[in-house]
């Protein structure tokens, strides 16, 4: 086989040429035979650029600290402290939202569009100044600053939550109270009354006459204000009045504030900027005490990860689509708007979500791991022959190799010639991904790496740490971890004995200590003391395992967990993650019980998969009537447990049967929680009748 140097030579080129220029002057027979193919190859093997040092020797990522018994801290740090902010002069979210402005030179700060049109800007200064005659509003209505006064926000992500948001934790010392988009009228009128909440903005007037009705009903006798966003009726203001429910404009609070202008009273890093109150997988939400030096320590440790290989600019812009009521989108934002940069949000639909980032064009994509999935069955559905899958797999191989030496790029021949078309589908300008929220296959998670070219982190995390306590470390694009604690806590393994977790084999239920530790949940001491104990341990729940290198790996969950009838001790949503692999499938939810001796499943089929999964089968049909069909559950289920002997999975993990459904488990269906968990006892009682009749006609 000819070598490339001899190859280059013979074609009478230069030894350093752009490749992709130089494909496109072959003759189309030069590039048929595979041994061209192979010397392009080693062509790029000998012309791929050096990797970037990395922050710390990526064979120990962690060490213990001295003290703490099996607890491990950040080796990006000198000492056991840890770090509680990045800047000197931002200590709370008013001091991050003034140095942005500064640093942007009152550039571009918030963005939208409509159908179809560009997007258009608010400036920094913008921003600040309706935030503030907000602010001054509130006072002026006998909001008093406090530790306990709060108004909530309920609405989808749009710059008017976001500038909510500001004149809360920015400009008055008022604590907020993100309400998801896609509550119900049960946690809404749960909410409103454990937080105590006389006011709320929304953003539609659908929104505001859910809140009428609790009202109206006498469920939320404490709201006595809504403000509107969007424009309304007289006759809504007429049918608040009847309740004793005063209903404003956005332009008329702003209008408001503006007559009655006050001095901004910034907050101190130990007050409280929001109540975040959990997803709610069990029983009601729980409200979560963030303080302004809980997000500036989380926002702050993310930087000191990444700081060396990538700083924010206020060139650097942000897709927001994430729901703005969650954390791990709100610490995004912070470290984005601490350096002058720009968000833009998307139009409210998830399906257009493609269309607004090639408009967009983000260099920064926070994204969960649903949606890492269904971008990458998409990208191989559309390799629809075995040559393209082949080439796709070869392209990501040979791009692996260069991420294993710590390379991350864009523009190599694989990115020109196989993934260009897959990084323009994001704008073309992303430079930074981040995922977090759940568990991400490693097989997806290291082929996007391959495919996008861009910095992307893995995190874990919850709401009671701010957002993140631990993140990969840049140069360390291996997957199947979660990274390193982050410098601003540390983290240690304690002993599960029921399920044979012990801290001395280096595995246990993951706990956290540090400045990004929320205070509590609100009014609720009970359950502050089960997440919270004396010495200040955040106990997560889930079952971490410490890996030679020192980053850590989430291995099973703690608070899920069930016993089957012969006493294993079964972690559902490993067992999900495994069978989501299968390309037939969507969704998956695992079941079993102490009463029984083998688990079951409920399985949604891919829409957009299945047809052709089915013809390779040799069965066609519609979505519904495949989904029907005996003998494709019976090749989905054979699939699973392939699919699960291939990961590892012990036979009393795999299922025995499944339940066909065709409804994708959603928010909107009560199913999925606001952050695309899922919802366990809804989905149990949901599907309690097949469930009983499966186990009843299932032998073992």
């Amino acid at each position: 086989m000819m070598q490339a140097h001899d190859l280059f030579r013979h074609m009478r080129i230069p030894e350093l040429v752009d490749v992709r220029q130089y494909v496109r002057t072959l003759p189309t027979n030069t590039l048929v035979g595979f041994g061209a193919f192979a010397a392009l190859t080693t062509y790029w093997y000998a012309t791929r650029p050096k990797a970037l040092k990395p922050p710390c020797d990526l064979a120990m990522q962690s060490v213990e600290v001295e003290g703490e018994e099996n607890a491990r801290r950040s080796s990006l740090l000198n000492s056991d402290e840890l770090i509680t902010c990045y800047y000197d002069d931002v200590r709370t979210a008013y001091d991050m939202f003034q140095r942005g402005l500064h640093v942007s030179n009152n550039g571009p700060c918030l963005g939208v569009r409509k159908p179809n049109q560009p997007y258009e800007w608010i400036s920094y200064k913008q921003v600040s100044d309706r935030a503030e005659y907000v602010g001054s509003a509130l006072l002026h209505r006998g909001f008093k600053p406090s530790h306990s006064h709060y108004i909530g926000v309920f609405a989808q992500n749009r710059p008017e939550e976001l500038k909510r948001k500001q004149d809360v934790m920015v400009v008055q010392k008022i604590g907020l109270v993100g309400l998801y988009d896609t509550l119900k009228t049960e946690a809404i009128t749960y909410i409103v009354n454990k937080a105590d909440l006389s006011l709320v903005f929304c953003d539609t007037p659908e929104k505001a006459k859910l809140l009428l009705t609790a009202v109206e009903k006498g469920e939320t006798p404490i709201l006595s204000t809504i403000v509107i966003m969007e424009p309304f009726g007289t006759d809504l203001v007429e049918r608040g009045k009847k309740c004793g429910v005063e209903i404003f404009s956005m332009r008329e609070i702003e209008e408001l504030g503006k007559a009655h202008r006050q001095k901004p009273m910034p907050p101190k890093p130990e007050d409280l900027a929001v109540i975040c109150f959990t997803s709610g997988t069990t029983g009601n939400p729980k409200g979560a005490m963030i303080t302004h030096k809980n997000i500036i320590s989380n926002s702050s440790a993310f930087l000191k990860t990444t700081e060396k290989t990538f700083m924010p600019t206020p060139e650097d812009v942000l897709i927001s689509f994430l729901p703005l009521a969650h954390m791990f989108e709100r610490i995004v934002e912070c470290v984005v708007l601490c350096h002058g940069g720009r968000i833009g949000f998307f139009q409210g639909d998830i399906r257009l979500l493609m269309d607004d980032l090639k408009t967009l064009q983000p260099t920064v994509f926070p994204v969960v791991p649903r949606l890492l999935n269904r971008m990458f069955d998409k990208i191989f559905g559309q390799a629809d022959t075995s040559l393209k899958k082949w080439m796709l797999d070869f392209a990501s191989k040979r791009k692996e190799a260069e991420l294993r030496s710590g390379i991350i790029r864009n523009n190599s021949f694989w990115d020109k010639v196989i993934f260009r078309k897959i990084q323009a589908s994001l704008g073309g300008k992303v430079r930074l991904m981040v995922t977090g929220a759940a568990p991400v296959s490693a097989s997806v998670l290291t082929f996007l790496r391959t495919a996008l070219g861009c910095q992307f982190y893995e995190g874990y995390g919850q709401t009671e740490c701010t957002a993140g306590c631990s993140l990969s470390m840049p140069g360390d694009w291996t997957a199947g971890h979660v990274g390193a604690p982050m410098a601003c806590n540390i983290i240690k393994l304690v002993d599960v004995q029921e399920m044979n977790y012990l801290a001395a084999k280096g595995e246990g239920e993951v706990c956290v200590k540090g400045p990004n530790v929320f205070l509590g949940y609100l009014k609720d001491p009970e359950k502050t003391a089960e997440a919270l104990d004396k010495d200040g341990w955040l106990h997560t729940g889930d079952i971490g395992k410490w890996l030679p290198n020192g980053t850590l790996k989430i291995i099973d969950r703690k608070k899920h967990i069930f016993k089957l009838a012969q006493g294993e001790y079964i972690a559902p949503e490993k067992i999900e993650n495994v069978y989501l692999r299968s390309e037939a499938l969507a969704q998956v939810f695992v079941y079993g019980e102490s009463l029984q001796a083998f688990l079951i499943a409920v399985v949604v089929p891919d829409p957009e998969t299945l047809c052709k999964w089915a013809k390779k089968k040799g069965i066609e049909g519609s979505y519904e009537k495949l989904c029907k069909n005996k003998d494709v559950k019976k090749h989905i289920l054979e699939d699973m447990v392939r699919v699960g002997k291939e990961s590892g999975l012990k036979s009393f993990e795999q299922v025995k049967d499944i339940i066909m459904h065709t409804e994708m488990f959603s928010i909107e269906n009560g199913l999925l929680t606001p952050t695309l968990k899922a919802k366990r006892p809804e989905l149990r009682k949901y599907f309690q009748s097949q469930i009983d009749e499966l186990y009843a006609n299932t032998k073992m």
